[in-house]
């Protein structure tokens, strides 16, 4: 009959600790995400500003090889990250798409000359830099028009300032969540064993003597937590790269490997902090205040 009981408060144990894991690690998977955006905001913003392209319409007289030459000095420019040749057949092909195959029968000749498409370094998206840029651009004689979308220039700056500003306070308000949910979690398991806590005060145990299992339970215990976070978290990454193979450029692996050391460092602090002040609380308790 012992043993059936023994068994049965065990496997009770080993739930509520397979529980506690569990909902820990649901925590701090929400950590790792925010982390994981708030050490990418930088890298992040930049990838949008550098999939913003800049349009140099050459004039119709220009030759290829002038063409050439001029993307040739223009890679060599520290604003530009990377350049695309856009030939007149390639430019008429295009046209074409968008507005139907006689779209030239309205013209005695092609208007379609020969392009670059640009995308800039993220540093010199403003748009101060872009007007300079444009100026130094149609400065050239080779150049007929420079064309980029101004507002969206200046739209895009302001908003991801402030979806950084709302970021940071979102990861603030969930690293809070995470220590309260985290910390009750920890109460409800060690609250559960208060009269073991009693017997150990009453028997003489010293306050540290008492903690040290707990400590070392909540120990194992944020390891698996965070390792489960963490696998959680590679398999969601590794989902989101396949449908948007990008995101090897925005989240790289440096970043990911930081994201989960924040992971690892909150379970461990929460865990343990939550677990050394909890059993404190048990041990100053008296034996009418353990049954409420």
């Amino acid at each position: 009959m012992a043993d059936s009981q023994s068994h049965l408060l065990n496997r009770r144990l080993l739930s509520a600790w397979i529980s506690s894991v569990i909902s820990i690690s649901l925590v701090l998977l929400l950590v790792g995400v925010g982390s994981l955006l708030l050490v990418n905001t930088g890298r992040f913003s930049r990838y949008i500003k550098e999939n913003m392209s800049v349009t140099v319409l050459m004039k119709q007289d220009v030759s290829e090889n002038q063409a050439l030459a001029f993307q040739s000095e223009l890679d060599r420019s520290p604003y530009i990250k990377s350049s695309t040749y856009i030939s007149k057949e390639q430019g008429i092909k295009e046209m074409s798409e968008l507005l139907g195959e006689d779209f030239l029968s309205v013209f005695s000749s092609a208007p379609i000359p020969i392009s670059l498409d640009l995308t800039l370094n993220g540093e010199y998206v403003v748009r101060d830099s872009m007007e300079v840029l444009r100026n130094n651009l149609m400065a050239s004689p080779l150049v007929d028009n420079v064309t980029y979308q101004e507002g969206i220039v200046e739209a895009m700056n302001q908003n991801l300032a402030k979806i950084s500003m709302i970021l940071a306070g979102l990861i603030v308000l969930l690293l809070f969540l995470s220590f309260v949910l985290i910390n009750n979690t920890i109460r409800l398991s060690v609250y559960a064993r208060r009269f073991t806590v009693h017997t150990m005060k009453l028997v003489g145990a010293t306050k540290n003597f008492i903690r040290r299992p707990f400590l070392a339970q909540a120990l194992v215990q944020a390891l698996f937590s965070v390792e489960l976070a963490c696998a959680a978290l590679t398999g969601l990454l590794f989902f989101l790269r396949s449908q948007f193979p990008p995101f090897y450029e925005v989240f790289p692996m440096e970043r990911v490997l930081a994201a989960m050391g924040i992971v690892l460092a909150s379970g461990l602090v929460i865990c343990l902090c939550s677990t050394y002040f909890t059993v404190g609380r048990m041990i100053g308790l008296d034996r009418t205040e353990l049954y409420y």
